[in-house]
């Protein structure tokens, strides 16, 4: 096994600390979850990320128990599926989840969606609140939340996430909502921070850093990520790709290149779109 550089860590709002590189899990049936999250822990990432949609928090479970590595050495997140939102629903959602994880509570709790369609968002996050009193959870915050979103339920509550899961990559910046989580002591995490395998990698300006740099497109566009100040959560079942994104830490980008990859922003969505977006919700006639 390659031994690399460990991630840095950004510390949150509530005093916490989280390693900016992590490992996602988005897409990964349970049965490849366990020998994935192996991997990634024997290479050296610390944070997992998983979700009750995802279906394979079991998967995590079995591989943390695999590996040996104490528990409180692992930043664990999970997140709140759309069909859970709603005060009463929420707090079920997550007792589920730390059992299946196997946990007694998990490091980061997320609302998965807004899905502003239920306007039940508001409700959840209060249900967070008071996992987070209770001290049922280490450290709580939102996925795919826009500014009107996360307004909303400050205003509503006087708790701010820690943390803004949303979809971030050279072509999709989100400047102005990673501004406004900056000016709220939001950590912004970016998922999709690839692309999605939708050509990004390709770039030409991608391809030209990566070469001089000596290292990879996927590579480059990781260290970017760490560089603007993201955490940056890549997912791979792949154990060569695995080690090859956690070694994104010791590229060293300079002023120049940054520059050149953010200028790549085009405004291009490949996921969902807060505003409108009710994955697992059925329409209403």
């Amino acid at each position: 096994m390659t031994i690399h550089t460990a991630p840095p860590r950004l510390t949150l709002s509530d005093g916490s600390t989280i390693p900016q590189l992590g490992f996602g899990l988005w897409r990964v049936p349970d049965d490849e979850a366990q020998p994935a999250v192996e991997k990634a822990l024997e290479t050296g990432y610390r944070l997992i990320d998983t979700a009750r949609s995802y279906g394979n928090e079991d998967g995590v479970r079995r591989a943390i128990a695999a590996t040996g590595i104490p528990q409180e050495e692992i930043y664990l997140t999970t997140k709140l599926w759309n069909t859970d939102q709603g005060y009463d629903s929420a707090l079920r959602a997550y007792e589920g989840s730390i059992e299946r994880l196997g946990v007694a509570a998990v490091d980061l709790y997320l609302i998965h969606w807004p899905v502003p369609s239920l306007d039940a968002y508001s409700e959840t996050w209060k249900a967070l609140v008071t996992l987070l009193e209770q001290g049922r959870v280490k450290s709580i915050g939102v996925s795919n939340f826009n500014q009107p979103h996360l307004e909303r339920i400050i205003a509503e509550t006087g708790v701010t996430p820690v943390v803004n899961q949303i979809e971030l990559h050279p072509y999709l910046q989100q400047e102005h909502l990673r501004s406004f989580g900056a000016q709220h002591d939001i950590a912004t995490e970016a998922w999709s921070p690839l692309g999605s395998g939708h050509g990004l990698l390709d770039d030409p300006e991608l391809q030209r850093i990566a070469a001089a740099k000596g290292a990879t497109a996927a590579q480059v566009t990781l260290a970017w990520h760490l560089a603007i100040g993201n955490v940056v959560i890549p997912k791979s079942v792949t154990p060569a790709r695995i080690e090859e994104n956690f070694a994104a830490v010791q590229v060293s980008l300079d002023e120049a290149d940054i520059e050149a990859i953010t200028a790549l922003d085009r405004g291009h969505r490949y996921g969902g779109d807060p505003d409108v977006a009710a994955f697992g919700i059925a329409k209403q006639d």
